[in-house]
């Protein structure tokens, strides 16, 4: 007979950590377009942040063909800047998705500062 209250207690268990999980589980907002429209969202996410990258590199391609004109100081311009134009568009994808924090934000939160001066 104890075999039959191990089981039962384990049931009851089971039931209060679902119930519990079910509690903390975020809700799930409910719209009529279903996956469609998050699919779309994605495309939209995707061609802004494609676009910003690109832009980047053609922005830093641009002035580096600028000053290598007037300087002439060809092709050092071109990379140098083509380089730097890299660089900001992926600065720029990764600050437009979320995964890194504006310099003056994270100063007017105290930064990262270990001895909280």
């Amino acid at each position: 007979m104890g075999n039959r209250e191990e089981p039962d207690g384990l049931e009851k268990r089971r039931r209060d950590l679902e119930a519990a999980l079910a509690a903390r589980r975020p809700k799930e907002p409910s719209n009529a377009g279903g996956a469609k429209t998050g699919g779309v969202s994605g495309y939209g996410n995707a061609l802004r942040l494609s676009s910003e990258f690109i832009a980047g590199i053609l922005v830093g391609a641009g002035l580096g063909w600028f000053i290598d004109e007037m300087a002439g100081t060809s092709p050092w311009g071109l990379i140098i800047f083509l380089l730097l134009g890299f660089g900001a568009g992926v600065l720029n994808v990764l600050r437009s998705a979320g995964l890194v924090a504006e310099f003056g934000a994270k100063l007017s939160k105290g930064g990262d500062d270990p001895q909280g001066k």
